[in-house]
C-alpha cells in the first residue's frame, strides 16, 4: 500500500466532526488561555534589530474587553457589522475578539484598500462601527459622507475629528464580563469575495468557521503544535487566508504568531525576518513563493519545518524549487472564501506531489462534476464541489439570496474551478469555469501554461489568458515581467513560445506574448485576469 494511502485513508473514513452546542471564537481562541496561562505569548512583534516583542494573551483579553465594552455603549449588538481596517497588528486581534465577544459580526478590510473598495464594501455590509488607524481615517474622509450607517469610528493613532481614540476608549471602559453565548451557526465573520470574476460578494461566516478549519490546519503542519512552533505569514490578515490558515487557527493553539511591519513583500526581507525570528511554521501564497526564486536562501539560517501555500496554484516549478531551496516540500491547500481548507497536502503523512494541490481533507467531502451535476470519472476536467452541511462552508451572501441559492447544485457547492483527478485521488488545479482557454476545441488551463513559463530562465512572473479569435475561438496570449538583467524582444518572445510549445503542446503553447512591467493582482496576490483579458 503506498505511503500516503496508508496514513491517510484511515483519517479520512475515520474522522467525525463533533462542535460543541456553544463555540465563540474570542473565548477559544484568547480567554481559555488568558485565564489559565496570561503570561503566554500570542504574538510576537518582529522589531527593526530582529528582536521579538510578546503580546501575551492576557494583554490581548484585556485589550479586547474593555473595546467589547467600548463598541457596546456606542450601541453595537447581535449581528451587527464591525469593519476592521488595520494592518498585522495587537489592536487588528482584539478589534476582532471584541466583535465576537458582543456576537457581532467582524468585517475585516484589507489595508491596501483605495477609498472605492472600502465605500463598497461598507456600504454593502451596513457596518456601524470601524476601527482603524490615521492612514483608514484619510481614506475615509473621502466616502464617509456616503455611509450613513457608520456611526462609531474608533482610531488606533488618536482622536481625530469625530473619530474616538483607541486608547482613549480602552481607558474609559471595563472589561466587557463574559462573551455573548454564541452557538457555532451564529454569524461571527464577513470576508468579502476577492473580486476576480465580477463584483465582490460578502460571504458571511458562523463561529463554526475556526473549528471547521483546525483539521485543514492540522494535516498542513502536522504533527501541530509541535514544541517550539511559531507561525508567521506576509499575507494581510484580512484576507480569509491570513486570517483562517494562519492566525486563527495558531492562536486556538496556545502556538505564537509573528507579525511585522507593513509594507510590500521583499522575498530578502521575508527570508531575513523568517530566520531571525525563528518561524517554524509558514503560510506563504504562491505568489510569495515565486517572487522568492529570485534570492538565495541558503544565506539565511532558516529553521522551518512547515510550508503551506494556498491562494493561487502553485505549480510544479516552484514546488520543485522550494523543496531544493527551502529544504522542505510546499504543503499546497485549496479553498474559497465561502469554502476554505477543503483540499490540501501533507508531506508529513505521505500526500505530497509536484503540481498538484492535493487530496480531500479529511472532514470534507469533495468531487469533481461536469456542467449537468454528474461526477466525472478520473482523467477528465469537472469542477470542483463541496458537499453540505460542512462547518467552513458559508452561511450566505450577505443580502444576496438568489446569488447563495445559484452557487450550489442540489447538496453540492459550486467553486467555479476547474481540475482533473487523477488514479492515485491526486486534485490538480486547473483554473476558474471563466479562466479556462478553448482553443480550437481544447479546453486549456492557464496554470499549467504559466507553470511551464516560470520555468524559463528569463521569466520572473507570467499570466496566461484568453484572447478572441475568428478561427480558433480563442488563442493563448501571455503577459510576462522579465527577472532583472534581460531586455524584451521579438527574438525572445520567440524563444519562449518554442520553449512552452516543446513542453507542453501546440495547442497550449501563447501564440502572443507581452512583455509587462507588473501582473495585476488582487490585495491576496491572485492574478486579476478579467484585466488582463481586457488588454488582449
Amino acid at each position: 500500500m503506498p505511503a500516503d494511502t496508508a496514513a491517510y485513508r484511515p483519517l479520512r473514513e475515520g474522522f467525525r466532526w463533533s462542535l460543541p452546542a456553544r463555540f465563540n471564537i474570542a473565548e477559544a481562541c484568547c480567554t481559555r488561555y488568558a485565564r489559565s496561562e496570561p503570561a503566554r505569548p500570542a504574538l510576537l512583534r518582529y522589531l527593526p534589530d530582529g528582536s521579538l516583542e510578546p503580546v501575551t494573551y492576557g494583554a490581548l483579553e484585556e485589550e479586547s474587553a474593555r473595546l467589547a465594552t467600548a463598541l457596546r455603549e456606542h450601541g453595537i449588538r447581535r449581528s451587527d457589522r464591525v469593519a476592521i481596517l488595520l494592518p498585522q497588528s495587537p489592536e487588528t486581534v482584539a478589534a476582532h475578539f471584541a466583535a465576537y465577544r458582543l456576537g457581532a459580526i467582524a468585517l475585516p478590510l484589507a489595508a491596501l484598500f483605495g477609498p472605492d473598495a472600502l465605500r463598497y464594501r461598507l456600504a454593502e455590509a451596513g457596518a456601524s462601527a470601524i476601527v482603524t488607524n490615521a492612514d483608514g481615517l484619510a481614506k475615509l474622509a473621502a466616502i464617509r459622507a456616503d455611509l450613513p450607517a457608520l456611526a462609531t469610528v474608533i482610531c488606533t493613532d488618536g482622536p481625530a475629528g469625530d473619530a474616538e481614540g483607541y486608547r482613549e476608549a480602552l481607558a474609559a471602559s471595563k472589561p466587557f464580563a463574559t462573551a455573548e453565548a454564541t452557538t457555532p451557526d451564529d454569524p461571527a465573520l464577513m470576508i468579502f469575495t476577492s473580486g476576480t470574476t465580477g463584483q465582490p460578494k460578502g460571504a458571511l461566516h458562523g463561529h463554526r468557521v475556526l473549528p471547521g478549519h483546525l483539521p485543514g490546519f492540522a494535516f498542513t503542519h502536522t504533527p501541530f503544535p509541535s514544541a517550539g512552533d511559531r507561525l508567521w505569514t506576509p499575507s494581510d490578515w484580512a484576507w480569509a487566508g491570513g486570517l483562517l490558515n494562519a492566525l486563527l487557527p495558531s492562536l486556538f493553539h496556545g502556538t505564537p504568531v509573528v507579525f511585522g511591519p507593513f509594507r510590500p513583500f521583499d522575498p530578502d526581507e521575508a527570508l531575513a525576518l523568517m530566520a531571525k525570528a525563528e518561524v517554524r511554521n509558514a503560510f506563504l501564497p504562491p505568489t510569495a513563493l515565486k517572487m522568492m526564486r529570485g534570492s538565495d536562501p541558503a544565506r539565511y539560517d532558516l529553521k522551518l519545518r512547515t510550508i503551506g501555500a494556498a491562494g493561487e496554484s502553485l505549480g510544479r516549478e516552484a514546488f520543485v524549487w522550494a523543496k531544493e531551496k527551502l529544504g522542505l516540500p510546499v504543503n499546497e491547500f485549496y479553498g474559497q472564501t465561502e469554502c476554505n481548507y477543503v483540499i490540501g497536502s501533507s508531506a508529513a503523512l505521505g500526500v505530497s506531489r509536484a503540481g498538484a494541490i492535493g487530496k480531500p481533507i479529511p472532514g470534507h467531502d469533495v468531487t469533481l462534476l461536469d456542467e449537468a451535476g454528474r461526477e466525472v470519472p478520473d482523467g477528465v476536467a469537472g469542477q470542483i464541489a463541496v458537499r453540505r452541511p460542512d462547518p467552513v462552508m458559508f452561511l450566505g451572501y450577505w443580502n444576496q439570496p438568489e446569488a447563495t441559492a445559484a452557487k450550489f447544485l442540489g447538496d453540492w457547492m459550486l467553486t467555479g474551478d476547474q481540475a482533473i483527478r487523477d488514479s492515485d485521488g491526486y486534485i490538480r488545479f486547473i483554473g476558474r469555469d471563466d479562466d479556462v482557454i478553448i482553443s480550437a476545441g481544447y479546453r486549456i488551463g492557464p496554470a499549467e501554461i504559466e507553470d511551464c513559463l516560470l520555468a524559463h530562465p528569463t521569466v520572473a512572473m507570467a499570466a496566461a489568458v484568453g484572447k478572441p479569435h475568428p478561427v480558433r475561438t480563442e488563442i493563448v496570449k501571455a503577459f510576462i515581467v522579465l527577472k532583472p538583467g534581460f531586455e524584451r524582444s521579438d527574438r525572445l518572445a520567440e524563444e519562449i513560445r518554442l520553449f512552452v510549445r516543446a513542453r507542453l503542446s501546440a495547442a497550449e503553447y501563447p501564440r502572443e506574448i507581452a512583455f509587462v512591467d507588473e501582473i495585476p493582482m488582487t490585495t491576496t496576490g491572485k492574478v486579476v485576469r478579467r484585466a488582463l483579458r481586457e488588454l488582449a
